[in-house]
């Protein structure tokens, strides 16, 4: 039981929480107003995943995880090139503008609000960032988002796509060569049986 216990909190610590934004929301009921707590989390590996997750609860612990499960399920891979992003992106979401550019090795994470958070919790070490238009958390962290999902793949990884899949093409290949002298042999094998019968068929 220790060990399953052991293994369950590895997982639950692969991702790294911040809380981009926290609001108190009241709804209007039959029976008067219903408040509830709006929580808008991050999460991330620093090893390229990150994802952004929006959920409401009767408390703030509670919409912290369920914005948790929210988040695990809206994960998004960054693809990085010489510890940068691959291209500049400019990304608009509602009245939200992000811009992202690649910056040069040491110059670190050049951003701030929701964007620095969600660069960080990616692991990205070197990237520029600025906001333009709405300062809403939400929308900006949503922009950005889909700017990181925006991404194409590299060159260099494309290629290494590319391998890997010519490599599985030709283990099958070779896997179907190894199959078929074995039915050539059944086969040959079954024709020989046929003979010895219709010999003995013809002496009778």
């Amino acid at each position: 039981m220790v060990k399953k216990n052991k293994e369950v909190i590895k997982k639950e610590e692969e991702f790294q929480q911040r809380i981009i934004d926290v609001a108190r929301v009241t709804r209007v009921m039959a029976g008067g107003k219903r408040m509830k707590f709006r929580v808008c989390l991050a999460i991330g590996d620093k090893k390229g995943r990150v994802g952004i997750g929006i959920a409401k609860g009767s408390d703030v612990t509670m919409g912290i995880s369920k914005a948790l499960d929210v988040a695990k399920k809206n994960l998004v891979k960054v693809p990085l090139f010489n510890e940068t992003i691959i291209h500049s992106v400019d990304i608009k979401f509602k009245a939200a503008k992000v811009l992202l550019k690649p910056a040069k090795k040491g110059a670190g994470i050049k951003a701030g609000g929701p964007v620095r958070t969600l660069c960080e919790l990616a692991g990205i070490p070197n990237i520029t960032g600025k906001i333009l238009g709405s300062n809403n958390k939400i929308n900006i962290a949503k922009a950005t988002i889909i700017a990181f999902a925006s991404f194409k793949k590299s060159k260099k990884a494309q290629e290494e796509s590319k391998a890997d899949e010519s490599n599985l093409e030709e283990k099958s290949t070779e896997n179907i060569d190894k199959k078929e002298p074995q039915k050539s042999q059944k086969k040959k094998n079954s024709d020989k049986f046929k003979k010895m019968l219709n010999k003995d068929e013809k002496n009778k």
